[in-house]
């Protein structure tokens, strides 16, 4: 029954899409949305042997073809092949897919080139010169995020019998292609389902690395594909467990595990007893890890320009005369709670998002001009509140919630400007955090709030730390004073940000709410120095400039940052183009409204001693620019365990895996990585 609902949803998807796609595709001069050519390995096989052809499909931009098992819906392609006499083909052999989550359905898929291949076996006793024509028609679905749109090719190439000899750069471009196919485990493994689950125990070392594990089911009924799978690792073994479809499985179960980003072990799983692994303690301290580095993370967010100031303020309030313990206190908890539930809000936001198939990570706010326009109204707020021009008021029911002067609001507002920056300890911490239960999950982001509050949460429970405070006195005017000059840097930056989003018109857009801005809170400052209520003014100066600034601007196409010579934007295609050229390659993800990343770019990457040390040992760099929130780039940073930029990666020649690199750079690290 579930089988039959499944084909029945595919089919009226396709045909909706197709009509969908003849209405609004049909005059694409482009061709195919999967450009396909059937190439051999040797145009010359020998009599008797077998030749490989490679299906070479390559999809447009932003379209995907299906693996062999397409998941919750689409098809894979159908292959026809027309053969001489006596020639036979094999099934074809895929390479590992990419996981595509999209409204809760879990879509198996290839995003970028790819080549399936077939084994052609020759019959023996042909003459050499003897003329072999293969011909292969194939139909197949190609999908972007939104449509389908169902294809077909007609394919041929014709084969000699000879010697069987191969061109060394025909050999390479196989090899290439062998490589991505995933190897058979060669050890038996075993599946069990019970009480609506399915666990898989596949024998692997224990001292083999894995990453970014994740089980491909080509048996179809037995896993439920969108589910979440927990990988546990119980000596040689590794042992999967996730959801079962509903049906009962009756032979062998067969699939491929990814070990890493393009690695996979092919397996036939036969139906036994799977003892289950004690993943709870296991998943505890993995949980307890991650907030231990999103705590320490947090704790670092302080110093930096855009919070360091909020920070110092609430600290000198606690200095004023008249503040007693219980007060302190108050005020404490309230600004911890204002942080708290703010990362714990945007953190909640990211993994609804990520489930319903979105690539976005910390910090996706600031890919929208909108919010960046909202962020730079409130900075420049900040900094001429600091500057002395006016005072900003505390709304009562704020008082009432926080019970101390505001403390609930300062709090969300750290929080909230402390997004665009990253730390040491945050991105592992973040990453942990989209393969943890939600619970878990949660926790972390909690953790990262703590962090960020706990200064000032000490600061109110702790007596002996006020009293190390500065007394109160005229200073403290001068020192707000001071404390303006990062803010007013942070609304530059932030203009800086909206220029590259939005090109002049948002920077004059950014002047203009700049200027209104300032004059209403003048006159709102002027009205407080003769006594007068200035705070509504104020209130609606900042509420109105911010929402109109934001309903104004417009969004221009991006231009990725290649600010490092000679560096090329980031693909993957182009990354494995280099490994296989044995290049040693350095590719870093940034991204405009990354602070961590910008300050590591001049400290570090754009120096001269790296630029040397580069051009010394032909390290080629590639640079993804994340600004924008480009969901492909997404994906590849999600595949690397990190839940935003800055990620930074070195792929030494011949190495399976990269060297993840710390988030904060020197020139000094990344020149001896070639060393």
């Amino acid at each position: 029954m579930r089988a039959a609902r499944f084909w029945f949803v595919t089919w009226i998807a396709l045909i909706l899409s197709a009509t969908a796609a003849h209405a609004q595709l049909a005059p694409d001069p482009s061709g195919p949305h999967l450009a396909l050519r059937l190439v051999a390995e040797t145009t010359t096989p020998a009599a008797g042997n077998e030749v490989t052809l490679a299906i070479d499909s390559r999809p447009q931009p932003g379209w995907h073809g299906y693996w062999q098992n397409p998941g919750d819906a689409g098809f894979p392609a159908r292959l026809d092949w027309n053969l001489p006499s006596g020639v036979t083909a094999s099934a074809p052999a895929y390479p590992l897919p990419q996981t595509l989550l999209i409204a809760g359905l879990m879509n198996h898929v290839f995003e970028k080139p790819y080549a399936p291949l077939v084994t052609l076996s020759i019959p023996p006793g042909l003459t050499r010169g003897t003329i072999l024509p293969i011909r292969l028609h194939t139909e197949y679905l190609v999908c972007t995020d939104q449509i389908c749109v169902p294809e077909a090719a007609d394919l041929a190439t014709t084969l000699t019998i000879g010697d069987g000899a191969i061109d060394p750069g025909v050999r390479a471009r196989f090899d290439g292609w062998r490589q991505a196919i995933p190897k058979p485990i060669g050890s038996p493994a075993t599946y069990q389902i019970a009480d609506g689950r399915v666990r898989i125990a596949v024998p692997y070392p224990a001292d083999a690395p894995l990453g970014d594990a994740h089980f491909f089911a080509i048996t179809p009924g037995v896993v439920a594909y969108a589910a979440p799978q927990t990988v546990s690792r119980d000596g040689d073994r590794v042992v999967i467990e996730t959801r079962a479809s509903g049906g009962e499985a009756a032979g062998s179960l067969e699939g491929v595990l990814r070990i890493a980003t393009d690695r996979g072990l092919s397996l036939t799983a036969a139906p036994g007893v799977v003892a289950s692994v004690d993943a709870g303690s296991t998943g505890v301290r993995a949980a307890l890890l991650a907030f231990l580095g999103a705590l320490l993370g947090g704790l670092i967010l302080n110093v930096m320009p855009c919070v360091f100031p909020i920070l110092s303020l609430k600290a000198l309030s606690l200095a004023r005369a008249g503040i007693d313990e219980r007060h302190a206190r108050r005020e404490g908890v309230a600004y911890t709670a204002g942080v708290v539930l703010t990362c714990v809000a945007l953190g909640g936001i990211i993994l609804a998002l990520r489930a319903g198939g979105s690539a976005i990570g910390w910090a996706f706010q600031l890919q929208d001009p909108r919010m960046i326009v909202v962020l730079f109204v409130l900075a420049l707020a900040i900094a001429l509140n600091l500057a002395g021009l006016f005072q900003i008021p505390t709304p009562r029911f704020v008082n009432r919630a926080a019970g101390s002067g505001g403390a609930f609001l300062t709090g969300v507002l750290a929080a909230f400007v402390a997004t665009p920056c990253t730390g040491p300890f945050m991105g592992a911490a973040l990453g942990a955090a989209l393969v943890l239960p939600v619970w878990a999950a949660l926790a972390v982001f909690a953790g990262l709030g703590l962090g960020l509050a706990l200064p000032f949460l000490l600061l109110g429970f702790v007596p002996v730390l006020r009293r190390i405070l500065p007394r109160p006195g005229a200073w403290m005017r001068t020192f707000e004073r001071v404390l303006s000059v990062p803010m007013f840097l942070t609304a530059l930056a932030l203009l800086w940000v909206l220029s590259r989003q939005t090109g002049n018109a948002g920077v004059a857009l950014g002047i203009g709410a700049a200027l209104v801005l300032g004059a209403l809170l003048w006159l709102a400052g002027r009205r407080q120095a003769r006594g007068l209520a200035g705070g509504a003014l104020a209130a609606l100066a900042l509420v109105g400039v911010g929402a109109v600034g934001a309903a104004a601007v417009t969004r221009l196409p991006h231009q990725a940052s290649v600010p490092v010579a000679g560096a090329e934007p980031f693909s993957e295609a182009r990354l494995a183009a280099l490994r296989a050229d044995g290049r040693p390659v350095f590719a870093y993800f940034t991204a405009d409204w990354c602070l961590t990343c910008k300050v590591n770019e001049k400290v570090a990457i754009e120096t001269d001693t790296v630029r040397d040390a580069f051009a010394r040992h032909d390290v080629a760099v590639l640079v993804g620019d994340w600004t924008d929130g480009d969901p492909v780039l997404g994906r590849f940073i999600q595949a690397h365990n990190r839940a935003g930029v800055p990620l930074y990666l070195y792929y030494a020649p011949g190495a399976g895996e990269p060297k993840v690199l710390p988030q904060v750079l020197t020139p000094a690290m990344l020149a001896g990585l070639a060393e």
